[in-house]
């Protein structure tokens, strides 16, 4: 008889996503009698191949007869439970109704639904009841588990201090808006800080489904609540269900304790309705018609006049005369171009140590910046070019005394293609002939740009061409930039509206040294036209009718 039921009551893990509202379960009990035994027995004897179709018929209509008679209707019972539904047991319909007993809100609450339940005098389960994650027993149950099977266990101390933990969703709650009361961050935590915090906590939501095993008309006392089901379900939607759930299986087996010692059997079923197709089409439709909803609104917000480059910038140095070096650096913005979100589009690096690399010094710097950048291209014509961010740096070194001095300048275009961009740039500092080189070799300081962009074009400039005569430099090191270019652009949604455009915004968006060297060719042929033009017009008459007639 032992092979006709389950002793496998290990826990088994699921994952959904719909909501638990939906979930059923049927719990089915049944006591084992003698009765019982016997009806096991003849339909396991009916399915022997060497009995005749007579004696099959013969034993299966006694030992129906025998098992409709041979137990009281309360020895089975079936029940469908849904989540968090609570069912009362006969303990808990005798204890709260009193009010005299209730302690709680909650309690005053099961008084007034017990009242209810008296008064319509329809009550659904007699031995199978629930305990909701809101009940008692649920905090003195996981409070007194066990780790092991033994009957001399002493809990460790992390047992212990995971006993207390309330592993409850609606004790996790917080208030909108507080602060916390305790610090976020321990720099220094002391060994006790670590281990009391040494803690796992993660938010659950339990039920427990139990049956009322004892003996006939004594219903309602504590020593006779088994528990027949438990399940735990998480915020990110994992579903433990201890033991799993019967299907096909053949029912699990619980024995009861004292004298008698009853054995029962009983199953565990998923009975949740399952969504019609139609339903689900239409829950289908409703989320794609959602997520358009959700992606216009979006779509409002950034709108599509726009063309954004986002970028992710690592520095290191190199080849430098002093250690401890620091970088200030900032991003200028030609015309046309907009920080949409306000950020700072500068910054300093730390103070970093320099080492050695093969025959070089160099600082790794590993300072991420980041920035967004919008360019509009409403208001000008398609031929027209447009300038591109420049990223201007300053190196400078301050030593152990706080001497500082100015180490190199130098810039670089940002790159007009996204991706993944390795740049380096040789720098220069200015140098003053005299006494500049022993001012800064003893007590630091070294002559400095008033404005950076002068390394470049300065911004201040609005004549043609740009003289340095008599400005003197010294080359320095070089600096190394590590680019991450995110580019965003509503011509990058079609690629037919792509191919119909004549000009591309990558294409009309170059560098300044492209842009130089274009105008500079379109400038010489404009030249070498006017001149020809001068000439044939300097040219004799008689000469220019001359050589008209010797072509034809």
């Amino acid at each position: 008889m032992a092979a006709n039921w389950s002793t496998d009551t290990g826990p088994a893990v699921y994952r959904s996503r719909d909501p638990l509202k939906h979930l059923k379960i049927r719990v089915w009990i049944q006591r084992i009698t003698p009765s019982t035994v016997f009806s096991h027995k003849v339909e396991r004897t009916a399915t022997q191949p060497e009995q005749s179709s007579t004696e099959m018929a013969t034993f299966k209509s006694a030992s129906e007869f025998e098992a409709s008679g041979g137990f009281r209707p309360d020895d089975q019972e079936e029940v469908v439970v849904g989540w968090q539904e609570k069912l009362f047991s006969q303990f808990e319909i005798d204890l709260f109704r009193s009010q005299a007993a209730c302690q709680s809100p909650l309690d005053l609450q099961y008084h007034n639904e017990i009242l209810g339940l008296e008064s319509t005098g329809y009550r659904k389960n007699q031995r199978i009841f629930t305990y909701t994650d809101f009940d008692r027993y649920t905090n003195t149950e996981e409070h007194s588990q066990s780790v092991t099977t033994s009957s001399r266990e002493e809990p460790l101390y992390l047992v212990e201090r995971m006993a207390q933990v309330r592993r409850r969703r609606h004790d996790r709650r917080t208030t909108e808006g507080s602060i916390p009361k305790s610090r976020i961050i321990t720099w220094e935590p002391s060994k006790d800080f670590m281990r009391n915090s040494h803690v796992l906590n993660t938010p659950m939501q339990t039920m427990y489904i139990m049956g009322d095993l004892g003996p006939y008309g004594k219903l309602g006392h504590r020593e006779h609540e088994y528990v027949l089901c438990t399940i735990k379900v998480d915020n990110n939607g994992v579903i433990i269900v201890k033991p799993d759930f019967s299907g096909s299986k053949v029912p699990y087996s619980l024995e009861t304790e004292g004298e008698k010692r009853d054995l029962w059997l009983y199953t565990i079923n998923d009975v949740s309705v399952t969504a019609a197709r139609e339903e689900q089409e239409k829950e289908q439709n409703l989320y794609k018609d959602l997520y358009s909803r959700h992606k216009e609104y979006l779509t409002t917000l950034v709108g599509i006049e726009f063309e954004t480059v986002s970028m992710l910038l690592n520095i290191s140095a190199q080849d430098y005369d002093y250690d401890n070096l620091y970088v200030h650096f900032f991003l200028e913005l030609p015309t046309k171009w907009w920080n949409p979100n306000n950020q700072q589009l500068s910054g300093v690096t730390q103070t970093c140590s320099t080492k050695v690399e093969g025959q070089a010094s160099v600082a790794y710097f590993s300072y991420p910046f980041s920035f967004e950048v919008g360019y509009r291209n409403d208001d000008q014509p398609e031929d027209w070019l447009p300038h591109w961010p420049v990223l201007y740096f300053e190196v400078l070194s301050l030593d152990f005394w706080q001497r500082y001095r100015t180490e190199g300048y130098g810039y670089v275009n940002i790159p007009i293609s996204p991706g993944c961009h390795t740049l380096t740039c040789q720098t220069w500092r200015p140098v003053q002939p005299g006494t500049s080189e022993l001012r800064r070799f003893f007590i630091g300081g070294s002559p400095e740009l008033e404005d950076m962009t002068y390394v470049r074009v300065p911004s201040t400039f609005k004549g043609e061409r740009l003289s340095r005569f008599g400005f003197r430099t010294q080359t320095t090191g070089s600096v190394t930039f590590k680019l991450n270019c995110i580019q965003q652009s509503r011509d990058f949604v079609s690629l037919s509206t792509m191919r119909e455009r004549r000009q591309n915004i990558l294409e009309r968006l170059g560098s300044s040294t492209q842009q130089t060297s274009v105008q500079a060719v379109l400038e010489a042929f404009q030249k070498a036209q006017r001149r020809m033009q001068a000439a044939r017009e300097n040219l004799p008459k008689d000469l220019i009718s001359t050589s008209v007639s010797t072509v034809f």
